[in-house]
């Protein structure tokens, strides 16, 4: 299976690209969030790549990062999401907005996607939600701030109300992110306060 490759570029289009390879040229489809970030014709590109082998072909998926090849593993394990579709959905969001739709259930965001209708856009969520916790949004990306800003700061807020000082609940809610626990205010409060009864 190829995994990766490095080599020029030879040909771009919308859909795909050839990379040139000791000669031989590999096409490969990328999400239009791969393709823009992907220089002229002639420049050097390495690709983290998905091999689909099928019966009658084999196809190659291109990621400039492996995040984003993980991302395009975890869309496709969902039933109801082919190759195709998961190269659109990555065309309509980068990893970040992909993410932050998930973890934050915004289904009518995720509907705004060519093929996703409302049933699809919530079994995305259901079937994603927990496998997106162990992806990391960009620290400066505003996804994330929006992520924080709705989840963590109300849970900080919480915390503040039940008489904690500001400083103790943000270190108590930033050590239940931190743990893993899921991006919900409900249960980041009841991890944080289970962490300070142990202060």
């Amino acid at each position: 299976m190829i995994a990766y490759i490095s080599g020029k570029v030879l040909e771009k289009n919308t859909s795909s690209i050839i990379v040139e390879v000791g000669g031989i040229g590999y096409e490969i489809i990328v999400p239009l969030t791969t393709f823009y970030e992907i220089g002229d014709v002639g420049s050097s590109i390495s690709l983290r790549v998905y091999t689909h082998v099928r019966e009658d072909a084999m196809q190659l998926y291109g990621f400039l990062t492996e995040k984003d090849r993980n991302l395009f593993l975890k869309l496709i394990s969902v039933q109801g999401i082919s190759t195709k579709s998961a190269v659109s959905i990555l065309s309509k969001m980068n990893a970040d907005e992909l993410i932050h739709a998930i973890l934050s259930k915004d289904t009518n965001r995720l509907m705004t996607i060519p093929g996703v209708g409302r049933k699809l856009a919530e079994r995305l969520v259901v079937e994603l939600k927990d496998k997106f916790q162990d992806f990391e949004l960009t620290a400066d990306s505003k996804v994330k701030q929006d992520v924080l800003g709705s989840e963590y700061h109300d849970a900080i807020n919480a915390l503040i109300n039940l008489g904690y000082q500001r400083n103790v609940a943000e270190n108590a809610i930033k050590a239940a992110i931190g743990e893993g626990t899921e991006i919900d205010v409900r249960k980041l409060l009841k991890r944080s306060l289970q962490i300070l009864s142990k202060v």
